[in-house]
């Protein structure tokens, strides 16, 4: 990473809040951190199942193209994904992913790094939070924001009988990242 840009690219399946994550990600780095960001995003045919993958540029200069070749950060939450998207994330680069829904990959040129996040969303009783672990977890591994950021995007924009439940779930994905120590060099 280094050059003031991070390309990341979350992928999974449709229903899992994929899309909302790169939302929120990209909004509370515009909004509350004052930097620039462009999401884009795409999925199959179908509502819900089919494979779905948003992309977030996040950068402190205008970021001149909403594209990006490959990826600094990839957060994985299902195996057809992350064999599609994989070959997007440079050497060098962050794998994300959850070990009960992926398989670590051979690549030994990448960092891959387990989050427990169905697991951790299913503790609190919601498993579709899981979304929410992995983001609050990228909150305090990136620190491109405040914790404070990211808990207020999240509150602005899940629905409200969704809040409390979302909240939670980014609150343990950030403590998960605080309790290993992880830190990503962005």
């Amino acid at each position: 990473m280094g050059d003031d840009r991070i390309n990341m690219q979350f992928c999974g399946f449709g229903g899992q809040g994929i899309i909302l994550s790169a939302v929120v990600f990209g909004t509370t780095a515009v909004t509350k951190a004052g930097m620039n960001a462009v999401q884009t995003q795409s999925y199959g045919s179908e509502a819900r199942g089919g494979e779905c993958q948003a992309e977030v540029i996040v950068a402190k200069e205008m970021i001149d193209s909403p594209l990006a070749d490959q990826m600094d950060i990839l957060v994985s939450m299902s195996q057809s994904a992350l064999g599609k998207y994989l070959p997007r994330l440079r050497s060098g680069g962050t794998l994300i992913f959850d070990p009960e829904l992926v398989e670590r990959p051979d690549r030994t040129d990448i960092t891959a790094i387990e989050v427990h996040a169905t697991q951790m969303a299913g503790e609190i009783g919601v498993k579709l939070a899981a979304n929410m672990v992995m983001l609050g977890f990228l909150q305090q591994a990136t620190r491109l924001f405040t914790e404070d950021n990211l808990l207020e995007t999240i509150r602005e924009n899940v629905p409200e009988w969704s809040i409390d439940v979302n909240l939670e779930a980014a609150r343990r994905g950030i403590e998960l990242a605080k309790n290993a120590g992880t830190v990503l060099e962005v």
